[in-house]
């Protein structure tokens, strides 16, 4: 459990929910139902060992995040996954009702992924870690986080074909699995833009329809989706963050959506640092996350 305020709500919680869920708890000390749902909650973070994440948020020391979440009573619980809120409860719920809550949405403790089954980030030859990551899933075909290091890999390099043949086993898990999701929106992209025979022809008409009508979300949508199949990843960004600045909810979220899969696809391993030090954040990745933090609470 964590205490979070406006200065670290962006780390704590927006970035953390895009790898592990995030249960939010608005209380405050004078709240005697708060007091009895706080230790229900703590008890639970620790049984479910690294299921979701739990931060407390002071409502009246927070007043600015209350509002932006539409708090109307304490306690309330949101929780948070890949940095949008997707569920919640008002009112102090017994141990029993809080678990059935969580177990809608996470996922079983069987079904986490391996925390070390990646080659070594220090080895930087791409042929080498490509071959350890085909051994990889060639030894272990459940081990999603190498087969979507591989694919990613694949792809990186060119290699669409490959991908798709690594991609086929696991297409029906899309829906569920982010990684798998992130890559569907790059294959999504890849097919789109293949479509275009002249790419510096299709941007400019793309230019020049949105020149003409900011709010023409399609074209704009199809433009993020030409810079992602080049695997120009920032004006893809952009694009998009131009979407959710004028409709966060357009095409069922799918501007966010592939906003999300695209920082999942640039996010670099994170680098072994010593005991008790936090590896460092990609900037990029850092800096965009922030971007769709500010986008999304506004």
């Amino acid at each position: 459990m964590i205490d979070v305020t406006i200065h670290n709500f962006e780390e704590e919680v927006v970035a953390a929910s895009m790898t592990t869920p995030v249960l939010i708890d608005f209380w405050a000390p004078w709240c005697g139902p708060c007091k009895s749902l706080g230790p229900i909650l703590e008890k639970v973070e620790v049984a479910y060992g690294g299921r979701f994440k739990l931060v407390k948020i002071d409502s009246d020391q927070e007043q600015q995040l209350g509002a932006a979440f539409g708090i109307k009573s304490i306690p309330t619980c949101i929780l948070m996954i890949n940095g949008q809120p997707v569920d919640g409860f008002a009112g102090a719920l017994p141990e029993g009702k809080v678990k059935e809550f969580l177990d809608k949405h996470l996922p079983q403790a069987d079904e986490l992924p391996p925390e070390e089954d990646a080659p070594a980030p220090e080895d930087m030859d791409p042929a080498a870690v490509l071959e350890k990551l085909q051994e990889a899933v060639a030894t272990d075909p459940a081990n999603d986080n190498a087969r979507f290091d591989y694919i990613r890999l694949l792809l990186q390099h060119g290699q669409v074909a490959h991908a798709q043949a690594a991609f086929a086993p696991v297409a029906d898990k899309a829906a569920g699995v982010r990684k798998f999701e992130a890559l569907r929106h790059w294959f999504n992209a890849i097919e789109t833009g293949a479509t275009h025979a002249d790419l510096a022809r299709a941007q400019a008409d793309f230019d020049a329809k949105l020149l003409a009508n900011k709010r023409d979300f399609e074209t704009r949508y199809a433009l993020a989706q030409l810079h992602m199949s080049q695997q120009h990843w920032v004006p893809a960004m952009d694009e998009l963050l131009e979407i959710l600045m004028r409709d966060k909810s357009w095409n069922e979220e799918l501007a966010r959506k592939t906003f999300v899969s695209i920082l999942e696809i640039i996010e670099p391993p994170k680098v072994k640092v010593a005991d008790g030090q936090i590896p460092p954040d990609d900037p990029t990745v850092a800096t965009y996350r922030r971007r769709l933090s500010s986008v999304v609470l506004s």
